[in-house]
């Protein structure tokens, strides 16, 4: 019985996730080996074989965007918040895994003053996009004052 669902072990979405992100696991650890081993001979090939499997990784990351989506709209009916503040979570999500995800493939390419720079403007991007929530905060906590 999984203590998360309260459902038989292998009928569970919980273990049906595990049993991905093992497989998801070995994808990459064998993507790794293989790299590592052609790094002796093209140290060239090395790299765009690691950039093959991370985009098949982040392929399979991006199927569970509707699972996510599909929770926060259950989110939304429950609470009430504008919808408007949920769209601006999901950019600032989808702006830091795509910072992080090509800020990790320069460093794996050697590219570090790049990643950095990416790293930067998905900071920034994140702030600019957080900017009316935030002002939103700022008037309710006025209000609340009495200001």
């Amino acid at each position: 019985m999984c203590m998360s669902c309260l459902r038989p072990c292998r009928d569970c979405l919980c273990f049906r996730e595990v049993k991905r992100l093992v497989r998801i696991a070995f994808l990459g650890i064998t993507g790794i080996l293989m790299a590592l081993q052609l790094k002796a001979l093209k140290p060239d090939y090395s790299v765009y074989l690691c950039l093959g499997v991370s985009l098949l990784i982040f392929s399979f990351v991006a199927e569970k965007l509707s699972v996510i989506m599909d929770g926060l709209a259950a989110i939304q009916d429950c609470l009430p918040l504008k919808a408007g503040y949920i769209q601006t979570l999901m950019k600032i999500i989808g702006i830091t895994y795509i910072a992080e995800f090509a800020s990790d493939l320069c460093k794996d390419a050697g590219y570090q003053t790049i990643a950095g720079q990416i790293q930067i403007f998905g900071k920034l991007s994140v702030l600019a996009v957080s900017i009316p929530v935030l002002t939103a905060l700022l008037d309710t906590i006025q209000t609340f004052l009495g200001g």
